[in-house]
C-alpha cells in the first residue's frame, strides 16, 4: 500500500480540487484517456493510491498534447534528461515557484554576497531557478555559471577579495571547486553558505569545505525540472533527507520507488503521482522540524546524474551503437576524487577504425541536447576506447549498458 507523507492527515478541499484539475487534463490526452478515464472523483489519500503512477513518458506525452501556459507572465520551457536524444521538457511560469520555497527554505538573506555557480546553457532550469529565489532573498548576486580549471585561481581570488558568504552549484561543480581551493592553499573565510542542487551530495566535500571555508555549512534542494522543488534540507539535516514543501505530496511506493503529486494550483506541469526514477523511505530527521521528511536512496532507473547532468543510459547506449562501424557500445562511469569520468567502450563491425574513437566522441559533443555542455567545458571527463570486449558477466554472457566503477 502507498504511504503518502502529507503536511496534513488528509487532502483538503482546495488540494482536492487541484487533484480533479490535473486528473481532468490527463483525462483530455488520448493516449492516456483510458487509464485515467475510469477514475472517480479523488477525495482522500486512499483514492489517490488508486490513481496509476505517472512514468517520464507518460508526462512527455501528456505535455506535448496539453502545452500548458501560464496565466500570467511568461511560460518558461526548461529541459532535462536527454543524451543525444530528445529532451525531457517541463513548463514554469514568471518566479518559477521560488516565492514558496523561499517561504520555507531560509538559506540566503540580504546581507549575503552570493555567487550562482550552476551553468544556464541548453535549457537546464537550475541557474535561473536560483535566480528567482536570490530576487525574494534580495542579497547581493554574481551569475558566474560554470568555469574552466584554468580560470579557479583567479575567480576563488575574486571570492574572497569580495567577501563572497554563499556559494551554489551541482556537487560535481562544488568538489572540483574546494578541491583545487584546498590544494591550492586558497581559504574563502567569509563564505558561510553552500547551496546544492542537481545531485546527491558528495561526501569529499565534508573534507574540503572545512578547510577551504571553515564556517561554510551546505543548504540542499531537491526535485526536477517536471516536479520542480519538492524539499530542502538544511545544515541540521542528513544530506540526502528532505522536508517535503507543503505544495507538493510524497509517496513512498512499491519497491520503495518515490512519486510526487504538485498541489500547487500555479503549477504548469501535470505532475499526479510522478515518479522519477528515485527511491526513498519515510524517516524522522535528527533536525527535529516538524512535519514530514523522506530519505532519498538513490535511483533506481535508466536515468543517472553525471557531474549535475541527468544521462538517460539507454538512449545514450542505443544512439552510440547506432554508429556507423559500432557493434555496441557501453557506459563505464569512473568515480575519482579529481572528477567522474564517463568512458565510453566500443565494440567495432568489422577490423577496427583507428578513427572510430575520435569520430564517436565529436558526435556525443556535438549533440545538440544533454551532457555535451559539460564535456566542452570539461574535456577530461569523456573518453570514448574501441576495445576487444566489454565488461560482462562471464556465467551469463549479459552486458549491461552501464558500469560504475569507484577509483576514489
Amino acid at each position: 500500500m502507498p504511504e503518502f507523507l502529507p503536511a496534513t492527515p488528509e487532502l483538503t478541499e482546495e488540494q482536492q480540487a487541484r487533484v480533479s484539475t490535473v486528473l481532468g487534463d490527463l483525462c483530455g490526452v488520448p493516449a492516456l484517456g483510458d487509464r485515467y478515464g475510469a477514475i472517480d472523483a479523488v477525495e482522500s489519500l486512499s483514492d489517490l493510491a488508486t490513481v496509476p503512477v505517472l512514468l517520464k513518458d507518460d508526462l512527455q506525452v501528456a505535455l506535448g498534447h496539453l502545452q500548458p501556459r501560464a496565466r500570467h507572465g511568461a511560460t518558461w520551457v526548461f529541459q532535462s534528461g536527454g543524451s543525444t536524444g530528445s529532451p525531457q521538457v517541463g513548463y514554469a511560469p514568471t518566479g518559477l515557484y521560488m516565492a514558496d520555497v523561499f517561504k520555507h527554505w531560509p538559506a540566503l538573506d540580504r546581507d549575503d554576497v552570493f555567487v550562482n555557480g550552476w551553468n544556464a546553457g541548453k535549457m537546464w532550469g537550475a541557474h535561473f531557478l536560483v535566480n528567482c529565489f536570490v530576487d525574494h532573498a534580495g542579497c547581493v548576486a554574481m551569475n558566474l555559471g560554470g568555469i574552466s580549471r584554468d580560470e579557479y585561481d583567479p575567480w576563488l581570488r575574486f571570492f574572497a577579495d569580495r567577501k563572497v558568504t554563499a556559494y551554489g552549484g551541482t556537487t560535481s561543480v562544488l568538489r572540483l571547486v574546494f578541491s583545487h581551493a584546498r590544494d591550492a592553499g586558497i581559504k574563502l573565510p567569509d563564505l558561510r553558505k553552500v547551496l546544492w542542487l542537481g545531485e546527491a551530495w558528495d561526501p569529499q566535500l565534508d573534507e574540503d569545505i572545512p578547510i577551504v571555508a571553515p564556517r561554510a555549512a551546505r543548504w540542499g534542494m531537491f526535485g526536477s525540472t517536471e516536479t520542480w522543488v519538492i524539499g530542502t534540507n538544511t545544515p541540521d539535516c542528513p544530506a540526502n533527507v528532505w522536508h517535503p514543501l507543503p505544495s507538493q505530496l510524497v509517496c513512498v511506493g512499491d519497491d520503495e520507488m518515490l512519486d510526487f503529486t504538485s498541489l500547487n494550483p500555479q503549477v504548469l506541469n501535470p505532475i499526479l503521482r510522478y515518479r522519477t526514477g528515485d527511491a526513498g523511505r519515510a524517516v524522522t530527521c535528527p533536525c527535529g522540524r516538524p512535519g514530514p521528511a523522506f530519505q532519498v536512496l538513490g535511483r533506481r532507473d535508466h536515468l543517472i546524474k553525471f557531474r549535475g547532468c541527468l544521462l538517460d543510459v539507454d538512449d545514450f547506449v542505443a544512439a552510440v551503437s547506432a554508429r556507423p562501424r559500432v557493434a555496441q557500445a557501453q557506459l563505464v562511469v569512473r568515480e575519482r576524487h579529481e572528477g567522474d569520468v564517463l568512458e565510453v567502450r566500443l565494440l567495432a563491425t568489422g577490423q577496427g577504425d583507428s578513427q572510430l574513437a575520435a569520430q564517436v566522441r565529436e558526435h556525443i559533443v556535438g549533440s545538440a541536447f544533454g551532457p555535451s555542455d559539460m564535456f566542452l567545458e570539461h574535456p577530461e571527463s569523456l573518453e570514448v576506447l574501441v576495445v576487444e570486449s566489454l565488461i560482462g558477466n562471464e556465467r551469463t554472457g549479459k552486458v549491461p549498458h552501464l558500469v560504475v566503477r569507484s577509483e576514489r
